[in-house]
């Protein structure tokens, strides 16, 4: 089962439990509702989706009313949440990058948190160039536009400066010392981040190796707190579920906690940018 089919179970489960909690059983809460019993059975095994509109029903007859609101986030979420990269890429990457550009300028405070690469509004245009590259390796097809690509990926870094945003980044020290394209790409990228965290609208902070990291976590950015982004090798997900949400919310503030920060931070990625730039040298 997919990952969309195991959520899509588990909202009929949780339907399943308000109408046992509301003791109710299959065909007298059909009857409450005025549908078929079948569609019930169907409802809580997964096998068909349901409307807005069922689900307030539902949480009406159970007395329920409670949850509605994560139910309905949930549901959203199935039908956004899970999106194939292959799909996503078929109009070609400029594409993808233009849809950042919108859902990135409607957030007033982004936090995002990588443990192997670079956040994308923090790139040099040679170290996003280097990404896209290796990323057209592994999920090919759609347009040969990457030129075009990292082009709006720079645009998008005007938000950086724009209106009463704010920015946290949190970035794994191994995201530092990996080299991207090359150690040249990786010095420039890395003199980069220090300019960026003098902008005032930004905070930057660096996970140390040493640290204890007890959270292993992938890459995610949070906007406000409506929604998670998760990219993942082979699809994006959408997380809007509210439950869904504070985990991350948790799980960010572990993060940053843990991490160097300010001048800590800043010292540490000229000392690893110093280290990019020696190997470069003949």
């Amino acid at each position: 089962m997919t990952n969309v089919g195991q959520a899509g179970a588990a909202l009929g489960a949780r339907l399943r439990e308000l109408r046992r909690d509301a003791r109710l059983s299959g065909r007298d809460l059909a009857t409450a509702c005025d549908w078929h019993p079948s569609k019930v059975s169907r409802l809580e095994l997964g096998r068909q989706q349901p409307s807005e509109e069922d689900l307030l029903v539902w949480c009406r007859v159970t007395d329920a009313m409670m949850v509605y609101d994560d139910l309905i986030a949930t549901l959203r979420n199935l039908r956004s949440a899970h999106m194939e990269w292959r799909r996503a890429l078929a109009s070609g990457r400029a594409h993808r990058q233009r849809q950042s550009l919108e859902f990135e300028g409607r957030a007033g405070r982004i936090r995002w948190f990588e443990a192997w690469v670079i956040p994308g509004l923090l790139q040099t245009p040679a170290y996003a160039k280097a990404i896209l590259t290796t990323c057209s390796s592994v999920i090919s097809g759609g347009r040969d536009d990457i030129d075009e690509a990292v082009a709006i990926r720079m645009t998008r870094q005007r938000v950086l400066r724009s209106g009463s945003r704010r920015f946290v980044f949190v970035i794994a020290e191994a995201a530092l010392r990996q080299t991207i394209g090359s150690a040249a790409i990786m010095t420039e990228q890395l003199h980069m981040l220090n300019q960026h965290a003098a902008n005032p609208c930004v905070k930057l902070a660096v996970i140390p190796a040493s640290a204890n990291a007890c959270i292993g976590s992938h890459g995610f950015a949070m906007f406000d707190s409506e929604s998670v982004m998760v990219e993942t090798i082979s699809a994006e997900l959408t997380i809007t579920r509210p439950s869904e949400i504070a985990v991350y919310d948790m799980a960010f503030g572990i993060l940053y906690e843990m991490a160097l920060r300010d001048a800590a931070a800043t010292n540490l990625i000229t000392d690893i940018a110093a280290g990019h730039s020696s190997s470069s040298q003949p």
